[in-house]
């Protein structure tokens, strides 16, 4: 994974108001803060909030993938330590812009990179390629992320939430996302040129972006000044986009909802993330489902859970009774004598699964007592009672031993 260039001119940490050591939790909860804070639907025509939106997605794109903080992390300590030094290209007249070649006495020590990244560098050696520490440079052509920069990038990939009922996340449904991001522009469609015309390929580079030279040992590629190392011309801009292809704008998504998705379940929707600039794939979009509880049923996997009120005489005489399941009422049989918490189980009643059928609905049986009874039912309860101890039943005979 190469380091972006631009990495290394932000302090991601920074932008989200995280200390450098910052757990991934810390790093999450602080996106989501200033996700909320700074989102365009919220400070409509803020220009100032909309870029500060763009800033900290980008950190928490980087700080939130593993291998990323470690790579931007490692690049920032080389930097720091001062091995690194250089303006807007790297190694001050080294590679980039307007310098000649690879120097050591004003750029990178390549005994201290061999000893941090455990290359066997040396000056002119191969055993350390600068192309896996700084972006792209080419295994053996030295390309700078600066140049590799200006070349159409992937979009992000983006964050949402939704909220569902019980039943619709049981059973799937489709529903309609309002997402506000960076998205192809309406115009040219994201491919930055204005309406009617396209981008053509760069002739000096024959689209690759850059011009080759060789000098000593060495080989270097520099971004076509034709074309600014882009690949492609463009001889009218979009004027809605200014070239970039990309528009921050409101969009509507239908998002398909597997049936049986759980609480906190992420669905991939993928090309729904960020426009990539001019032309470049999308990113993905990642919907996080929350579901609500519902008044009458849980779940424990693909297996539905409902508790089922039954009186006393039902339990012991036996009853046949309405249960609700996903898909209306059913009746139940309830045997003679069923013990109180029994649980009863209706194959195929619960909750749909992706590879077809069904889980089970368990129903567990549990005694409502009478809040009050009448003189009758009363009466015939006492008689009840004693026939009960005249019969010799003891509900605590094993109880305690």
């Amino acid at each position: 994974m190469a380091v972006q260039r631009e990495w290394l001119d932000r302090d991601f940490y920074a932008d989200l108001g995280v200390a450098s050591d910052a757990s991934a939790a810390d790093i999450k909860k602080a996106y989501r803060k200033l996700a909320a804070q700074l989102h365009p639907d919220r400070n409509p025509g803020d220009s100032a909030a909309e870029e500060r939106f763009k800033k900290v997605s980008e950190a928490n794109s980087v700080l939130s993938d593993t291998a990323k903080r470690k790579e931007y992390d490692e690049a920032r300590a080389l930097m720091s330590s001062g091995r690194y030094r250089g303006g807007d290209s790297f190694g001050g007249g080294g590679f980039g812009g307007g310098g000649g070649g690879y120097t050591t006495t004003g750029g990178f020590d390549m005994g201290d990179l061999g000893d941090l990244f455990g290359g066997a560098a040396s000056g002119g050696g191969g055993g350390f390629d600068l192309g896996d520490l700084l972006g792209g440079m080419g295994r053996s052509r030295g390309r700078t992320q600066q140049q590799q920069s200006q070349r159409p990038r992937r979009g992000n990939d983006l964050q949402a939430e939704t909220t569902l009922n019980f039943r619709d996340a049981v059973t799937g449904n489709t529903i309609r996302l309002e997402v506000t991001s960076p998205s192809p522009c309406t115009s040219c469609h994201g491919s930055g040129a204005k309406s009617g015309t396209s981008p053509r390929t760069c002739p000096s580079c024959n689209g690759t972006g850059f011009i080759h030279r060789d000098q000593g040992h060495f080989g270097f590629a520099e971004p076509d000044p034709e074309c600014q190392g882009t690949g492609t011309r463009i001889d009218k801009p979009c004027a809605q986009c200014s070239g970039t292809g990309v528009q921050v704008r409101k969009r509507s998504i239908n998002v398909k909802i597997p049936v049986g998705v759980e609480d906190g379940q992420r669905i991939r929707l993928t090309g729904q993330g960020e426009a990539g600039r001019r032309g470049a794939p999308s990113g993905d979009l990642y919907v996080t489902v929350h579901v609500t509880p519902d008044p009458v049923f849980t779940r424990s996997g693909h297996d539905l859970k409902v508790t089922l009120p039954v009186s006393i005489s039902e339990l012991v005489l036996g009853a046949t009774v309405s249960v609700p399941t996903l898909d209306g009422t059913v009746g139940v049989k309830i045997p003679p004598n069923t013990a109180d918490g029994r649980v009863l189980r209706l194959k195929g009643r619960g909750v749909p699964k992706r590879a077809g059928g069904k889980g089970d609905l368990l129903v567990t049986v549990k005694v409502a007592v009478p809040p009050k009874l009448d003189d009758a039912a009363l009466d015939a309860m006492k008689t009840y009672a004693e026939a009960e101890k005249a019969a010799g039943f003891d509900p605590r005979a094993d109880w305690g031993r």
